[in-house]
């Protein structure tokens, strides 16, 4: 783990922002080549980049926040701005950009579920890539594992705040290995057939989701509500939920 790449004059570059930063270039570059048979619409994603990456900011921000760190940020609302100290929600990111996503194509008037699906391989990538700046930042941890296995997080991170030299289960490098996953299976999707606008990016929610909810038993940084589940666990629920509906209205419409 390194929160700092390095430190001149005393300027210190933080990873996380660095690793953030490679994530979304990466992201929508693999997007980009991946959607060579949708000229119109690859135009239309890079147009739409810097809009969804302020929303899905701000969005990340706000869910982190609200739904995660209320109790500390109540407290210091200072802080709330302050980003590159590290927390933020994936989740957040991802209804940030879908609202940002939802009003561009319509005040553009092309179809929002097509530019969707040719986004999709590169936002999966993307969230892969930027687990790795949690890890750097030691955020998004695991619970101690009791035992000889487990990563061991410096002083001066969030980790290493709460539970010290303690060996936790690598929470968040297995999201980011899912991740993988998930976009391995999108680009199998995306080579396999036509299918009905909207499939790969709800796919991709619903996989998403599915992995997400399971390793979060596993994280240290998240606290129990509803049913001793975190939100989120909630969020991940309502995310399956509503990509299925979306998914079986689409087809639905399609044969009508």
């Amino acid at each position: 783990m390194a929160q700092f790449l390095f430190t001149i004059n005393g300027f210190s570059l933080r990873s996380y922002g660095v690793i953030v930063a490679l994530a979304i270039i990466l992201g929508t570059g693999v997007a980009y080549v991946l959607a060579s048979e949708e000229k119109e619409y690859r135009d239309y994603l890079l147009d739409l980049l810097v809009y969804a990456v302020i929303g899905s900011i701000i969005g990340a921000r706000l869910w982190q926040v609200f739904f995660y760190e209320w109790d500390y940020y109540s407290v210091h609302p200072s802080e709330i701005l302050k980003i590159w100290h590290g927390g933020l929600a994936v989740q957040g990111s991802l209804v940030g950009a879908f609202l940002v996503g939802g009003l561009y194509t319509r005040l553009k008037k092309i179809d929002f579920w097509r530019l969707a699906d040719i986004a999709t391989p590169g936002l999966i990538l993307g969230q892969g890539i930027g687990r790795i700046a949690c890890f750097l930042n030691g955020d998004a941890y695991g619970t101690p594992t009791n035992s000889g296995f487990g990563l061991v997080y410096p002083p001066g991170t969030p980790a290493f705040d709460v539970y010290g030299n303690q060996p936790l289960w690598p929470a968040e490098i297995w999201e980011g290995q899912w991740d993988i996953i998930v976009f391995v299976i999108i680009l199998i999707l995306l080579r396999w057939r036509k299918w009905t606008k909207g499939t790969l990016f709800l796919t991709y929610i619903i996989l998403y989701s599915l992995g997400r909810f399971a390793l979060e038993f596993l994280r240290g940084d998240v606290t129990s509500h509803f049913l001793s589940l975190s939100s989120g666990q909630w969020g991940t629920i309502g995310g399956i939920v509503l990509a299925l509906v979306c998914l079986g209205t689409l087809r639905l419409r399609r044969k009508i």
